[in-house]
């Protein structure tokens, strides 16, 4: 099942053309990698599958049932998320407010959900602890629960791990690679390191000026003529190169 389809989008913000001919579906279950240079359009992209921007050319669908049931995104960290004044338990729990009457009380299933939700990924054993108290690692995976809370169908991730140090880094993949496996959640990870994006995806969209590309991995490759070695007994290894890459 389709849940986005893009034909010849046109993305644009402040009067600038971001990217024009865009063309990609993502699936159910699928593991997207968008890849490209900086100004190429890749969060400006996530931001229209949101809804937070139109698109100003082209068409975006979106399938009804993922609209019904929400998105879940993890934007590029900001001084807010990083201060966030509240127990890991809240802002995990913040990811359900489409599923409850937000208020001084959640329901019972939302604090399952995301108590179930937070010891997938290994962060049940921080629930009372106060967010900005956490490591970068901590934090990031706090971030995903309440994304992943947001939404069991598809997840948007920007960038996720970004300034993070190798061994975060690993756990953080790890943990995506997890809900997109065993939960079946189609994952659309922005990522600016190219060698990840073929270890851990399935398909790539390639977001150049004026054009993009969409493919396997495979087809990815032969495209672009990358010289890289894909197996999937790399995954490790990738997830400690992309921290290294990622540490600033």
């Amino acid at each position: 099942m389709n849940l986005i389809t893009a034909k010849d989008l046109t993305l644009a913000y402040d009067g600038h053309t971001a990217a024009s001919n865009v063309n990609f579906n993502i699936t159910a279950g699928d593991y997207v990698c968008i890849v490209g240079e900086n100004g190429s359009g890749k969060s400006t992209l996530l931001k229209a599958i949101t809804g937070e921007i139109k698109a100003a050319g082209g068409s975006l669908i979106i399938d009804r049932n993922v609209l019904k049931n929400g998105i879940g995104y993890l934007p590029q960290q900001s001084k807010i998320q990083r201060d966030f004044p509240a127990s890991v338990r809240e802002v995990v729990l913040s990811g359900c407010v489409k599923d409850d009457s937000f208020g001084l009380f959640w329901k019972k299933e939302s604090k399952n959900k995301a108590e179930d939700v937070m010891h997938l990924l290994g962060i049940g054993g921080l629930a009372d602890k106060c967010f900005g108290e956490l490591s970068g690692g901590q934090k990031q995976r706090t971030l995903l629960a309440r994304a992943v809370c947001a939404s069991d169908t598809i997840l948007l991730l920007d960038e996720p791990v970004t300034g993070l140090d190798p061994d975060a880094a690993h756990e953080m993949y790890s943990a995506i690679r997890m809900i997109n496996r065993e939960r079946g959640c189609a994952i659309v990870m922005v990522t600016h390191d190219i060698r990840c994006a073929l270890n851990e995806a399935e398909h790539v969209l390639s977001m150049c000026s004026g054009h993009s590309f969409f493919g396997t991995v495979e087809e990815y490759v032969a495209h672009e003529k990358v010289d890289i070695e894909i197996d999937e007994k790399r995954h490790n290894e990738c997830s400690h190169s992309c921290g290294e890459h990622h540490h600033e």
